[in-house]
């Protein structure tokens, strides 16, 4: 994957497997905005949504959850709770390099403190957990493009 300044809502789309539709209705009910909305243009149409490499990043973690089984609430709940909360973008808190890393158990999106505290970011992101044991079944959120169908292999015909 070549990176560019900004990605359409198509390339986007082709890259985290989400549609161009949901694109659109994330954008319509402000889940997600992309950094260049669309403008009518003076024949009457509208200019093309543009998504930076962070809003791209973010769209892979997202559409991955999605994937999961997170529902669009909950993505909601944890886009705020990152920005209202800890004053973060998504972005700043995948790959594990911020103040907080996020980590998944499938269901529920945890926080891990840069001290090593845990908060249930969907549940009470304001309290800390008692977290027993260090053998957790989660994993660490990343940003992963989706996997690329395989392509049907047409039968020859015989002879």
């Amino acid at each position: 994957m070549q990176l560019k300044n900004s990605y359409t809502a198509r390339e986007v789309a082709s890259l985290t497997g989400l549609t161009a539709r949901q694109l659109q209705w994330w954008d319509a009910k402000r889940l997600f905005v992309p950094a260049v909305g669309p403008r009518r243009t003076a024949a009457g149409g509208f200019t093309e949504r543009r998504y930076t490499p962070v809003d791209l990043l973010e769209l892979m973690v997202l559409a991955d959850l999605r994937r999961h089984g997170l529902s669009i609430p909950h993505i909601r709940q944890l886009l705020e709770t990152l920005r209202d909360r800890f004053g973060i973008r998504l972005f700043e808190a995948i790959g594990g390099t911020g103040k907080i890393s996020l980590l998944t158990d499938g269901r529920e999106i945890y926080a891990k403190m840069a001290g090593g505290e845990f908060i249930n970011l969907l549940r009470s992101p304001d309290q800390p957990m008692l977290v027993v044991g260090s053998d957790l079944p989660l994993r660490e959120l990343s940003a992963n493009t989706k996997p690329a169908r395989k392509k049907k292999k047409k039968k020859k015909p015989r002879p």
